[in-house]
């Protein structure tokens, strides 16, 4: 099977964007930033309103031109300082700050209106909308997702459909802004891809294998399948003993040329009894779901960010048909007052701040349609609950109580939990977040072990989707978060086929702390693929060897990775290295 490799000069790279930020203006530009009393209102009001009017903390700042056109540039999140709205007369710009830590924008006038980018030891003067063909122009008709401004110091978002967006301009511009390379040259990889692998239900004698002593805690797996192993089928990361060929339930293997990323695989029938009789409410397996293998990635957070991004599609900010009608608020274009994000740019996928140190992508939730409860006490309440999302500091979607979380601060902590009202404190520090169902498992505040959530039982009032049946078991995604001694780590689960319950024990023995439902029920919907590094180049890995079918081949027949590439319709997580830009 191919595989895609991207030219990459490592030191270059990581070079210029510590050197970029070798003296960090967050000191500098630190602002409580405290939301006017008529921005809140207008945020909590149920009334129709724009993107801009549901931003709470936004700040704004006017000018003139020379011909008296009005010129706003408006910083939707101050705290953050990561995303812009500028206006001229009645275009209006999505601008994007790529070292929101080390520069201020401001709109400042020389008589006349001019952006400047304030860094920690210099000013530079960004004329955008100056000349016969100005900057902005040249921008807009680039046909790029993000089109660099003022030397690359600012980005602007444009609207590229995934479905219809130049592959040959997007690789040119991975080259010159991304990774720098020369080339994309195009590898096969035989390891884990071949034809010869026994049937995935099949466990075989062997004696058991030790877990990577700096990895995550291993399952707790019943004793009579501790000598027996796992023959991978379909496995598409590459470890670092390249003869591996059966994984031992449970156990934490490293993946290869990725420092801090493990696999691991299960089947859940050889989890604990311990486990699968409690503690916690979780409905038995069954005998299908209990041999299917599941494969789990682990990060090390030491080492690794995370990022969200929305889809150029999905999830949207319309209404859900799922809440009954006393959920509905009658004149609202959306549960949040607004139907779209425009005048802002929906990217779906990785920024050019981020693409460069982004060493995995995977799916994110559940569209909009689904995204939000048909059945039980939530349909009929808070507008029906619609899952909520934040991206670079713009609440797009409000975060809902009592719903599952994985957030991201301004500081890089990343964390998981069941919404409250007093979370909401956080938003103004909030980067990253996104909401997706109820939680698989629950911290007992007891006894600080992971426990099954307790809707994971109910198809209705758990949103949990499936069949019109309530036929529960499918192909679906998670994650969790696992503490293991001083080190965190966040884990992805493909689960090839099971229900909640299934998904809850699985996590459960792998000592998480909390756990929550991504997307389900197709390998386009669980995709994850990983960007080890070899020889200088960037390897594209896939988790299923079947999800590179969701990759593009770019006119010279090469292949450009979903998510990093080119705008896809739909949301997605990605993981980056920490350190050389923070």
């Amino acid at each position: 099977m191919n595989h895609s490799f991207f030219n990459l000069s490592t030191s270059q790279a990581a070079g210029s964007l510590v050197a970029a930020l070798a003296m960090s203006a967050a000191a500098a530009f630190a602002d409580d930033n405290p939301a006017q009393a008529d921005q809140m209102a207008q945020y909590e009001a149920a009334v129709p309103k724009t993107i801009v009017e549901l931003q709470p903390f936004r700040q704004q700042q006017t000018s003139m031109l020379a011909n008296g056109t009005k010129v706003t540039l408006i910083s939707l999140n101050p705290h953050i300082n990561a995303t812009f709205l500028l206006t001229i007369g009645t275009d209006a710009y999505h601008i994007e700050n790529p070292d929101p830590d080390g520069q201020k924008i401001v709109l400042a006038e020389q008589p006349f209106a001019v952006i400047h980018v304030i860094g920690p030891a210099t000013t530079t003067r960004c004329d955008l909308w100056g000349g016969a063909t100005s900057e902005f122009q040249i921008a807009r008709e680039s046909g790029l997702p993000y089109a660099p401004l003022c030397g690359a110091r600012l980005y602007l978002r444009n609207a590229i459909p995934g479905s219809r967006s130049s592959l040959e301009r997007v690789t040119d511009f991975l080259r010159d802004h991304i990774w720098q390379g020369d080339k994309i040259v195009t590898l096969v990889k035989d390891t884990f891809y071949s034809d010869e692998y026994a049937e995935t239900t099949t466990l075989v004698e062997t004696s058991r294998q030790d877990s990577a002593p700096d990895g995550p805690q291993p399952a707790l797996i019943e004793a009579r399948y501790l000598d027996q192993a796992i023959t991978p089928y379909g496995f598409g990361i590459a470890m670092v003993d390249p003869k591996q060929k059966q994984m031992s339930p449970g156990v934490w293997y490293s993946a290869a040329g990725v420092d801090g990323v493990f696999v691991s695989a299960i089947q859940p029938r050889t989890i604990s009894a311990e486990i699968l009789n409690g503690p916690g409410s979780a409905n038995r397996l069954d005998s299908i779901e209990g041999k299917a293998v599941d494969y789990l990635v682990a990060f090390d957070m030491t080492r690794y960010g995370v990022g969200f991004a929305l889809g150029t599609d999905h999830p949207r900010l319309d209404w859900s048909p799922r809440p009954r009608a006393q959920a509905r608020i009658p004149g609202l274009p959306g549960p949040d007052g607004i139907g779209d994000a425009l005048p802002l740019v929906r990217s779906g996928m990785v920024s050019p701040d981020f693409a460069v140190r982004t060493i995995a992508t995977f799916v994110g939730g559940f569209k909009r349609q689904h995204g939000a409860f048909k059945f039980g006490d939530y349909a009929v309440i808070d507008t029906g609950k619609h899952y909520g999302f934040i991206e670079k500091g713009v609440i797009y979607s409000k975060l809902k109580q009592e719903l599952s979380t994985l957030y991201v601060l301004d500081d890089g902590t990343t964390e998981m939990k069941t919404w409250k009202a007093a979370d909401d404190a956080l938003l103004p520090r909030i980067m990253f977040a996104r909401q997706n169902g109820v939680p698989l498992i629950e911290t007992n505040p007891v006894t600080g072990i992971g426990m099954p959530g307790d809707r994971v039982t109910q198809w209705g009032p758990g949103n949990w989707s499936g069949s019109a049946e309530a036929e529960l078991r499918t192909l679906r995604a998670g994650a969790c978060m696992q503490e293991t001694g001083a080190r965190r780590y966040l884990i992805y689960g493909y689960f090839s086929t099971a229900t909640p319950s299934a998904m809850a024990r699985v996590f459960q023995a792998y000592g998480c702390k909390y756990a929550m439902l991504l997307d389900m029920n197709a390998p386009e919907l669980t995709y994850l693929a990983l960007y080890p590094r070899q020889d200088g180049n960037v390897h594209v890995e896939h988790l299923i060897s079947v999800m590179s079918q969701f990759d593009k081949t770019a006119p010279d027949g090469n292949i450009i990775p979903r998510f990093l590439g080119y705008p896809d319709s739909r949301d997605l997580f990605f993981i980056y290295r920490r350190g050389e830009a923070e």
